[in-house]
């Protein structure tokens, strides 16, 4: 348990995805290797087990000795919003990371029935990064990084800092839209559930208190 990455491996597990790509994207600076050794090491621990699929796959669920685990979990991340987390760096954001974060809080059933999908637009990326895509459809959210050709019912606009505060509590969403930061351009039915649809950081709420560190770097 006190190897790196593991709480951040049962993390993913507890709230995003169970096939390894999909917890791998929530981990991208682990190594393929090092994410299979830990998996291995899990489930010989009993906190997690392997399900083979219909379709050949594999996926890893937690035991029921994993899942006594979660409100560990998230009282160290509450500390570690409350405690550890300071401004981002520049290089500290990833496009990548918070859109998988987002994919994975939205809620399908606050959508109307049928396909709805929202654009992303990242104003101060690179081409290749700019753009992304959350279609919801059948209670199924995907991310795509590529257009998918469907018809866009709503669009949001703004800059990466922007749209990392937002997730993560630091910057409400009415501020940052009335600021101009975050622009939502679209069906009015979509905007209207935009709160409701766009779940925010399971932390979002936990306020960060002041350090030392934090007087002595302003």
């Amino acid at each position: 348990m006190t190897e790196r990455w593991t709480l951040l491996v049962l993390r993913e597990l507890l709230v995003r995805g169970n096939r390894f790509n999909d917890i791998r994207r929530g981990v991208p600076l682990m190594s393929q290797s090092l994410l299979a050794k830990r998996l291995r090491d899990l489930e010989t621990a009993g906190l997690i087990e392997r399900q083979m699929q219909a379709n050949g796959g594999t996926e890893y669920h937690l035991t029921q000795a994993g899942t006594a685990l979660k409100p560990l979990i998230f009282q160290l991340g509450e500390w570690g919003k409350q405690w550890l987390r300071r401004s981002l760096t520049q290089d500290q954001l990833d496009a990548g990371v918070l859109m998988w974060d987002i994919r994975g809080r939205v809620d399908p059933a606050s959508f109307p029935p049928g396909r709805t999908v929202v654009q992303i637009e990242f104003t101060d990326l690179p081409v290749l990064k700019k753009h992304w895509w959350l279609v919801n459809e059948s209670d199924q959210v995907d991310l795509c990084l590529k257009d998918p050709g469907f018809e866009v019912a709503l669009y949001l606009v703004t800059d990466l800092r922007t749209m990392t505060e937002v997730w993560m509590g630091d910057v409400s969403l009415t501020r940052a839209m009335a600021d101009g930061m975050l622009e939502v351009h679209g069906r009015a039915e979509i905007r209207r559930c935009l709160r409701s649809w766009l779940q925010l950081s399971p932390f979002a709420g936990v306020q960060r208190r002041a350090t030392p560190l934090d007087a002595a770097t302003t």
